[in-house]
C-alpha cells in the first residue's frame, strides 16, 4: 500500500516539519525525493540522513529561477520527475487592521505564487513522466483547514490557503481536459505539532491576552475531538497516500487531516 518503487518527488520546504517527514516517509516507500528549502544548512541535514535517495536543492518558491534550477538538479540525478509536492508555506499570526501591505504581498508571494510557480514550472516533467506510468503523475498542494473555514487567528493566511484549494481543483480539471495525466489533490492538515503550530499558538495566547503557549496548547487540544494535536508524521502519511497509486482516482479533491476540527 503506498508504495512509490521508482517514483521521483520534489518537495519544497523540505528541510523539516511536515515536508521533511514527507521525505523521509517517500524514501521508505521506495521513493528518490530532491528536498527544496531555503534552510540549506537543515535541508542538507535532511537529505543526508536519507542517503543516496535524497537530493537538496537552494529553493526560494518565489523564484522562477530557483525553481528551474531544483527541476533541472531533480532530473540531472534522478532522469524524471514523477511527484510534486507544494509544501512550503507562510503563517502571519496578524489580523485585518494589524497586517502591513508589505506583509500581506510577502504570505501571497509564499503561499499563492509559490504554487503557482511550482506547477507551471514543474509541469514539463510531470506531463513527461505521466506518459510512461500507468496511473500518471501526481501533485499535493498543502493547503489547510483553514483553506476550508474561516481562521479566527489569521484571515489572510485563510485567504491564501483558499486560494489553494480552488487552484488545486481548478488545476486538476485544466489537466484532465489537456488530458496530461498528472493527478492535483490539496491536503488539508489541522493543528499540528510543527513550527508553523507553534506560530499558531502564540498567535492565539496573544489573542487571549496572554502569553502562556501552554494554556493556548490546552485550549486547542480541548476543542479537538480526537483529544491530542496532529503530528507531522500523521499529515505526511496523508501526502504520501495522495502522491501514490492508491490514489489512482482521486483529483480535485481535498483529503482533511484534521483530529475532527472542521466536523464540528
Amino acid at each position: 500500500m503506498n508504495r512509490l518503487d521508482g517514483r521521483v518527488a520534489l518537495i519544497s520546504g523540505a528541510a523539516r516539519g511536515i515536508g521533511g517527514e514527507t521525505a523521509r516517509l517517500m524514501v521508505e516507500a521506495g521513493a528518490t525525493v530532491a528536498i527544496g528549502d531555503l534552510l540549506d544548512e537543515r535541508g542538507r541535514e535532511t537529505a543526508r540522513a536519507l542517503g543516496d535517495a535524497a537530493l537538496y536543492v537552494h529553493l526560494d518558491v518565489t523564484s522562477a529561477e530557483d525553481w528551474t534550477a531544483a527541476v533541472a538538479a531533480a532530473l540531472a540525478r534522478f532522469g524524471k520527475l514523477d511527484i510534486l509536492v507544494n509544501n512550503a508555506g507562510l503563517f502571519l499570526g496578524k489580523d485585518i487592521e494589524a497586517a502591513s501591505l508589505a506583509e500581506w504581498e510577502r504570505l501571497c508571494a509564499v503561499n499563492l505564487t509559490g504554487v503557482f510557480l511550482g506547477t507551471k514550472l514543474c509541469l514539463p516533467a510531470l506531463r513527461e513522466a505521466a506518459q510512461q506510468s500507468p496511473h500518471g503523475s501526481a501533485i499535493v498542494n498543502l493547503a489547510s483547514t483553514a483553506g476550508l473555514v474561516g481562521s479566527t487567528q489569521d484571515p489572510l493566511y485563510s485567504m491564501t490557503k483558499g486560494g489553494v484549494t480552488l487552484f488545486t481543483k481548478s488545476a486538476a480539471l485544466e489537466f484532465a481536459r489537456k488530458g496530461y495525466r498528472i493527478r492535483v489533490n490539496s491536503m488539508h492538515p489541522g493543528m499540528t505539532g510543527t513550527d508553523m503550530g507553534d506560530q499558531v499558538l502564540v498567535t492565539r495566547a496573544r489573542n487571549l491576552g496572554t502569553n502562556d503557549i501552554e494554556a493556548a496548547r490546552r485550549q486547542v487540544i480541548e476543542r479537538l475531538p480526537i483529544g491530542r494535536m496532529g503530528t507531522p508524521n500523521d499529515i505526511a502519511k496523508g501526502i504520501v497516500f495522495l502522491a501514490s497509486d492508491d490514489a489512482a482516482f482521486m483529483t480535485g479533491a481535498g483529503l482533511v487531516i484534521d483530529g475532527g476540527t472542521t466536523a464540528q
